[in-house]
């Protein structure tokens, strides 16, 4: 059976820019791996410090208990994934992605400005914004990736890891900017900084949006194939493709509600019981949310030319595979918190180290995946139907983020070392069954996952890589 991609570019590689040589993007990818870096220092750069803002009693911060300062995290962050359901179907129907993503970023700089004010309404009207904007935002980008290639271009799943490290290079650079100001000068001033974030991405995508996209995005439909019909009947496979993405999307919570104890639960245990000294000198709690997107950076590339490699020998995991495999190792990632648990109640403080080994295995986590799940979301889903149904992925982030603020909520009255171990059994469980079903889920893709077995970058080559982030 012939695979079936959701989103094709406009039939001709001039329209972006497409090149001819297979090892090779178009520089569009560039511009939205560009855009999505400093979407993302503004997203990440609020998010290292919403929950330490919340619970400050002492230098401007809201004040409130870590239960309530959780939850509101744990709310905030799932309104922030389903929004784009919303914001998908509107870019479908009405404004076009490219639209969308102005409108959507434009909105988030206001709300960064507006958590950079005093006081609680200020303070709530900046979480709507970015809420709202998020909604318009996040799944249209994602999707103009798709875009920019033709039906079975062997380069997609290449550029959905490449724009991954994109969105990793701004939550790279938002805890070490963002973060660091918030931290040693005031909250305001780094929400201040992550507003500044966006301004620059919204920007980058006006100056440079008409030379590198031709008509991607730019019209209602398909992001490169306006003219694609809309409302006709689904067939029978395009249905069990989109049952295995509501299945996959079931399985993703259990990931992305460990995963989300990052900026909650995660962060709150840095600040207060491990021992952040090193030669004397106090690591900002913050910084540590940096381990992981640094990590993306560092290993994507070799995730990427592993995945292809496995291809070429016709051993590339299926989807399911995959994403079981996060789950297993982000599960695993926890039972280095437990160790932590463990000495900061016998001693005190938890060496830091523990904190480092659960970052590293949730990003081997994260990058068998997330950006999997990203390119497989877009294969899975109808033309007609691509915004809305990446929207639909974003549900796993949804619930899992509510749940994460939920669950984090709980360690007072569990223990850390008791909650950190149910997390740990419960994301393992669920990735060792979805290893058990994925024969089944893999055949009711109908071969919406197989690409053309052709090298997607040279790995003794650094041409295919993307800009390494500048820290200054």
């Amino acid at each position: 059976m012939t695979a079936v991609h959701p989103v094709a570019g406009p039939g001709t590689p001039a329209d972006i820019g497409l090149p001819a040589d297979p090892r090779k993007h178009p520089k569009g990818l560039y511009l939205l791996f560009t855009t999505e870096m400093w979407e993302r220092m503004s997203y990440y750069g609020m998010r290292a410090l919403l929950t330490l803002y919340m619970v400050d009693k002492t230098r401007g911060g809201l004040g409130l208990d870590d239960k309530t300062a959780l939850q509101i995290y744990g709310i905030y962050t799932a309104l922030v994934f389903l929004t784009p359901l919303a914001g998908g179907y509107l870019a479908d129907r009405y404004l076009g992605q490219r639209r969308a993503v102005v409108i959507g970023g434009t909105m988030m700089m206001i709300g960064q400005f507006l958590l950079a004010m005093s006081g609680l309404p200020a303070f709530y009207a900046g979480l709507s914004m970015l809420i709202l904007g998020n909604g318009m935002f996040k799944p249209n980008i994602a999707t103009m990736v798709g875009g920019l290639y033709p039906k079975g271009d062997a380069r997609r799943d290449s550029a959905f890891t490449i724009f991954y490290m994109g969105i990793n290079s701004g939550a790279l650079l938002a805890p070490l900017i963002s973060g660091t100001l918030g931290e040693t000068v005031g909250w305001h001033y780094g929400f201040a900084a992550a507003g500044l974030g966006m301004g620059l991405g919204i920007a980058t995508f006006l100056l440079f949006n008409k030379r590198f996209l031709g008509n991607v995005g730019l019209r209602p439909g398909s992001p490169g194939r306006p003219e694609v019909a809309r409302g006709r009947p689904l067939t029978r496979e395009e249905w069990q493709r989109i049952l295995v993405l509501f299945i996959l999307v079931l399985f993703s919570v259990f990931f992305w509600a460990a995963f989300e104890q990052a900026g909650g639960l995660m962060n709150l245990y840095t600040k207060s019981k491990l021992n952040r000294y090193v030669f004397g000198w106090e690591i900002p709690a913050t910084w540590f949310q940096a381990v992981n997107p640094l990590g993306i950076i560092l290993l994507g590339p070799v995730f990427s030319s592993l995945w292809l490699g496995l291809a070429r020998k016709g051993k590339d995991p299926a989807p399911p595979v995959k994403l079981g495999l996060g789950l297993i190792l982000v599960g695993i990632g926890f039972l280095f918190l437990c160790g932590a648990a463990r000495q900061s109640a016998a001693e005190g403080k938890a060496a830091l180290m523990w904190m480092v080994a659960t970052y590293v295995f949730h990003t081997f986590g994260e990058l068998c995946l997330s950006p999997v799940g990203l390119s497989t979301a877009n294969k899975l889903a109808p033309s007609h139907l691509a915004s809305l149904l990446m929207g639909v992925w974003y549900l796993s982030n949804v619930m899992g983020n509510y749940l994460s603020g939920w669950i984090g909520g709980l360690a007072g009255q569990l223990g850390e070392f008791e909650l950190f171990l149910s997390v740990a059994a419960g994301t393992m469980v669920a990735g060792a069954l979805l290893l058990a079903i994925s024969k089944p889920l893999h055949k009711m893709m109908h071969g919406a996952d197989k690409i053309q077995a052709e090298p997607l970058m040279d790995p003794k080559s650094q041409a295919e890589l993307p800009p390494k982030p500048k820290l200054a």
